[in-house]
């Protein structure tokens, strides 16, 4: 019989040494079976995510942050169920110790390869204070010939007369590496001359030594010059098919000073990128914005929901949008270059299908935000679907 006003103690509802024998078992169950659902799925999560990095890791001495997880669990299971819950600092400091210390191992980071090759880096980041954007003027003599690459088995000639300038080259055609002899005649005489090779897209390589400087000649008193000439080993880099035969050309360059200034070649290439560029963005923008209009009322709820076959229509709209906007533009025009080749209407077709995709989410929320009076009372006269959109849609969006 207990002495008149002392309470008994309170008898504990779970175990301590079973809820420690569950989390020795199983880490976190023994959070879990003393009611601590969550605490207990995150200490799980913890222990699997650290036990998983050291075993990937190979590195056999961090497998003291599992075990140190591990009897942190126990310890904490068990004191739960006497209403005490332990400071979780001891785990989470495990593991962003181990997390910054591998990360710092797995992602090679070297601060003092930032001062090995000052060179190098003098080399890329002086040119960025010195943009090669115009230059002196000069009077250019300039005259090509095509070749082709890799070879067909009819290949046109590979000759060309431009303002008097004959070019040849022998013979017409070329696979990667290929020696091929150029003469050509007409042009200043005693002149140094650039010579260097076109792709089909524009893109310009030296022909000079390894094919990485300029290959410079001076013609003769009569103003021709004679050459042996390499096919550049990444000639086909940008080719979207390396068996199909295409017209690469040799060009021959000459230029003499003269007073004022004028655009570079570089200069030359980001204007013309910028314009492309602007362009590039009202297409894209347009076409997309045009196409995006019945897509948003196909992936409007409010509209699409009457029966089993528009909710259809509406979820798979809905799916195509959310899927097309989580892809980068860039990702889409990799693959529409390798369809349609290279040039700016891969990026075109790219920007209007991101266009469609979040300008139609943006308008079926548009139209899911309208007053649903309207729509109602055409449903309830018997309106189809159409004068819904016409009657009730059009022109609250308006």
């Amino acid at each position: 019989m207990s002495a008149v006003g002392v309470k008994p103690p309170k008898r504990l509802k779970h175990s301590p040494l079973l809820a420690g024998l569950l989390s020795l078992v199983i880490p976190g169950l023994g959070q879990i079976y003393a009611g601590e659902r969550y605490r207990g799925m995150a200490v799980w999560l913890s222990a699997i995510v650290s036990l998983g990095t050291v075993y990937w890791y190979k590195v056999p001495a961090w497998y003291v942050v599992p075990a140190i997880i591990w009897i942190w669990n126990i310890w904490d299971a068990a004191s739960i169920v006497k209403g005490v819950k332990r400071p979780v600092i001891i785990i989470v400091a495990a593991i962003l110790v181990m997390g910054y210390a591998i990360g710092w191992k797995v992602t090679k980071i070297d601060p003092s390869a930032l001062t090995k090759n000052l060179d190098r880096a003098s080399s890329i980041v002086r040119p960025m204070f010195h943009p090669d954007f115009y230059t002196h003027r000069v009077i250019t003599n300039s005259a090509w010939a095509p070749v082709e690459v890799p070879c067909s088995p009819n290949p046109p000639p590979a000759e060309n007369t431009i303002d008097g300038i004959t070019v040849t080259i022998n013979p017409d055609c070329g696979n990667l590496n290929d020696v091929l002899i150029l003469q050509a005649s007409g042009l200043w005489a005693d002149t140094a001359t650039e010579i260097y090779w076109s792709t089909p897209i524009g893109d310009h390589q030296s022909l000079g030594e390894g094919h990485a400087a300029p290959l410079l000649l001076t013609t003769d008193g009569d103003g021709t010059l004679n050459s042996v000439i390499q096919v550049p080993l990444n000639a086909l880099s940008a080719a979207p098919d390396p068996t199909l035969p295409l017209e690469h050309r040799v060009y021959l360059e000459q230029t003499q000073p003269k007073a004022g200034y004028q655009l570079s070649r570089n200069g030359t290439y980001l204007v013309q990128g910028v314009v492309e560029t602007i362009f590039l963005a009202l297409m894209s923008t347009t076409l997309g914005a045009l196409i995006a209009i019945p897509f948003g009322f196909l992936a409007a709820r409010n509209l699409m929901a009457g029966n089993a076959i528009t909710l259809t229509i509406y979820l798979v709209t809905r799916t195509i949008l959310n899927v097309v906007r989580s892809v980068e533009p860039l990702i889409i025009a990799i693959v529409f270059v390798v369809i349609v080749g290279l040039g700016p209407f891969p990026g075109v077709i790219a920007m209007t299908l991101h266009t469609v995709a979040a300008l139609g989410k943006l308008f079926s929320e548009v139209i899911e935000g309208i007053d649903p009076g309207p729509l109602e009372a055409i449903r309830a006269v018997g309106g189809n679907w159409a004068q819904m959109v016409v009657y009730a849609v059009i022109p609250q969006i308006l």
